[in-house]
């Protein structure tokens, strides 16, 4: 008797490990040109990478994205020459296809609504400066992802990029003086004010609260 976890089970099944991937300058390919493949291409773009789309029909939407854009079917194999690629036509051959393609070359691939060909899932995601705060359901259910992320976005409010910013900059000066950053409660610093007057936008304040607690 065969005991092996057939691969689409073992995916779905498992536990995923997340991650926040550096693509800025990398080769992505987006396959698809509908709305979910423009959703897809504007957050590979805005995250700076070198984004490719295949599709014989393109949405308005990418026409405006700074993206090379390739006018035709999908071809077997290409997937393998590319960083990081996701497959959104919403044709289950294709997109099984280009899956297929991108696991045996190595290549990290997602496909749309299909977690089980998917060898990395897109999270939903909020986003604040340099925060993102990233939802996932393992796939089983985008629109719980999604209403998620709006329930966090509003418990956390405005001001979570200004935020980052001043815990940084007080991070580089306990550094530059030769400290180490574990020195510093940063949860209770965390739990007081601070995020407040962030919010507040009383910067000048918040920077000198953030003074008194690190020196």
């Amino acid at each position: 008797m065969d005991d092996t976890v057939p691969t689409e089970l073992h995916r779905s099944a498992i536990d995923h490990y997340p991650v926040s991937l550096v693509v800025a300058g990398q080769l992505c390919l987006v396959v698809g040109g509908g709305p979910v493949a423009a959703r897809k291409a504007e957050g590979l773009v805005r995250s700076g990478a070198r984004v490719t789309i295949v599709a014989p029909d393109v949405d308005p939407v990418i026409e405006c994205l700074p993206v090379a854009v390739e006018r035709r079917p999908y071809r077997r194999g290409e997937a393998g020459h590319y960083r990081l690629v996701v497959t959104a036509t919403g044709v289950a051959e294709v997109d099984a296809s280009v899956a297929a393609d991108a696991d045996a070359a190595g290549v990290w691939v997602n496909s749309a609504d299909d977690p089980a060909h998917c060898t990395f899932l897109l999270p939903a995601v909020h986003r604040d400066g340099r925060v993102s705060v990233a939802v996932s359901t393992g796939g089983a259910s985008p629109a719980l992802a999604s209403w998620l992320r709006c329930r966090l976005a509003e418990a956390c409010g405005e001001g979570l990029g200004a935020l980052a910013q001043a815990l940084e900059e007080a991070r580089r000066r306990i550094q530059a003086s030769g400290r180490s950053t574990e020195s510093v409660d940063w949860q209770s610093i965390l739990d007081g004010p601070l995020p407040l007057l962030v919010r507040e936008g009383r910067l000048e304040e918040a920077r000198r609260l953030l003074d008194q607690a690190i020196d």
